[in-house]
């Protein structure tokens, strides 16, 4: 069985002490295989968050980590640091890969760079980007999941939320399907839900999941949500090829730390590109 541990939009410089320990002590229970981060890890971009994010992963010492930039982490205020090193202070915290990719086991996980330095909070990503994942998907063993990492979100099930929506999303997830990808992980809108894109996306060659997260220790939530991560499970060695994401949901006092909010069992396609 892998294990993969969704964080996004942890906002550091909004971060809550208590719910950030709860996370802490999760996380250390569950050991998974790779911790993702989906963007918006630092409030402001600034020197001491990023700081303060590394120390956080320092202090979960994951097995394995794919952390990928949001909007949130180029700077803002600093117009000519947004223009000549928007990502120093990413790189610093987290290396020089912008994309980075698991491939170990029964894991494919693909990050991709949705922030624009010219852009305010919208994403996009380009048919270059997409090509290439799918490249990477397409070689795939059969026993792998095979997951796409992006911040801003390729659904969304709020009216409200269709103006964050990721540019090029469409192109990009019909590329992806051809190649047998099987999950999108996202985050920007802090609203967790699973979608299936062959309900928004037309004529994709293949199921393909959009899994979004909410906040996980930021208290920039939503009214209706409070922090949140995502746990997905895939047992390669499974008669029907499928995996499981589970919402886990800390409340405001986080005095109970996280808890088993929702359970999905997700359907998927067959364990190669070419086998459709």
């Amino acid at each position: 069985m892998s294990v993969l541990l969704h964080i996004s939009d942890p906002h550091f410089g909004t971060e809550q002490a208590p719910v950030l320990e709860a996370l802490l002590a999760f996380a250390r229970a569950l050991a998974p295989d790779l911790v993702v981060l989906s963007g918006d890890i630092t409030q402001r971009a600034r020197a001491s968050q990023f700081r303060a994010a590394r120390a956080f992963v320092d202090r979960l010492a994951p097995r394995a980590l794919v952390a990928i930039p949001g909007n949130h982490d180029l700077p803002l205020f600093n117009v000519a640091a947004r223009l000549v090193a928007p990502y120093a202070g990413f790189r610093a915290a987290f290396g020089q890969a912008l994309e980075p990719v698991h491939d170990a086991g029964a894991l494919l996980v693909v990050g991709h760079n949705t922030t624009r330095p010219w852009r305010h909070a919208d994403g996009e990503i380009s048919a270059d980007q997409a090509a290439a994942s799918a490249r990477r998907f397409a070689a795939a063993g059969p026993e792998q999941l095979r997951v796409a990492v992006v911040h801003q979100p390729v659904a969304v099930t709020e009216t409200s939320d269709r103006e964050n929506l990721l540019h090029g999303r469409e192109h990009a997830v019909r590329r992806w399907a051809e190649a047998g990808c099987d999950l999108v992980l996202g985050g920007h809108i802090h609203l967790p839900f699973v979608v299936d894109l062959c309900t928004r996306i037309a004529a994709l060659a293949r199921p393909v999941w959009a899994v979004q997260a909410g906040t996980a220790v930021s208290s920039r939530v939503r009214s209706s949500v409070p922090n949140s991560v995502n746990v997905i499970r895939h047992d390669p060695a499974a008669a029907q090829r499928e995996c499981m994401v589970e919402r886990w949901d800390c409340p405001p006092a986080a005095s109970g730390g996280f808890a088993l909010e929702r359970s999905t069992r997700l359907a998927l396609g067959p364990g190669s590109a070419d086998a459709r």
